[in-house]
């Protein structure tokens, strides 16, 4: 897909739900003075603007190959972007407050493709387990769904994916026993259907 300034400035002003936004203080590259902006996080992509009505990002950071860290600084709640390489900049931010910096944190360290594809992962690979049972069978057959979590892999944490598993886990039903109850009550619909269109079976 081909990018330009328009169609950046677009996705960051457009009604798409912003992940995150708020103002950070972002301290300068050449001069180390912080500028109050307005920062908008979309997947992974972050934009920050002059002002919070400003219709145009002055910049943007891909979430890419980055760590998020907290760092040692003057001011308060001050965190770091940073970027692999040695030429690569690191960019400074600092937040209003604890919670804002957590938030931040948070949310930007979950940002990247990276990160979801860890993510993806991780849960198909517990779905199979769920299925067949880490040794084949049907070993997702002998606990119930309310009782699954998923397990954290690399960057993941449990508390960042257990919201998922909760959805998934609203039933208190094995998959087997979810298994032939509908299949049942399928088979008995094909079987009436099958009865009406030729009475002789």
């Amino acid at each position: 897909m081909k990018l330009n300034e328009r169609s950046l400035a677009f996705y960051a002003t457009c009604d798409s739900p912003a992940d995150n936004a708020g103002f950070l203080y972002k301290r300068g590259e050449r001069h180390t003075a912080y500028h109050r902006r307005w920062f908008v996080l979309k997947g992974n992509m972050l934009f920050y603007f002059e002002e919070r009505e400003s219709r145009e990002p002055v910049g943007v950071i891909v979430l890419e190959g980055c760590t998020v860290e907290l760092c040692d600084s003057a001011e308060e709640f001050t965190f770091a972007i940073r970027f692999g390489g040695a030429k690569s900049r690191t960019y400074v931010l600092a937040a209003e407050s604890q919670a804002a910096m957590e938030s931040w944190v948070k949310s930007l360290s979950r940002a990247s493709f990276d990160y979801m594809r860890l993510v993806v992962r991780e849960l198909e690979k517990q779905l199979e387990e769920m299925r067949w049972g880490p040794a084949g069978g049907c070993g997702g057959c002998q606990g119930s769904l309310s009782s699954w979590k998923p397990k954290p892999s690399g960057r993941t944490s449990s508390s960042e994916v257990g919201s998922t598993g909760a959805a998934v886990a609203e039933s208190t039903s094995t998959f087997c026993q979810l298994h032939e109850r509908y299949g049942r009550e399928v088979a008995q619909l094909r079987q009436g259907w099958l009865q009406r269109r030729d009475p002789q079976l």
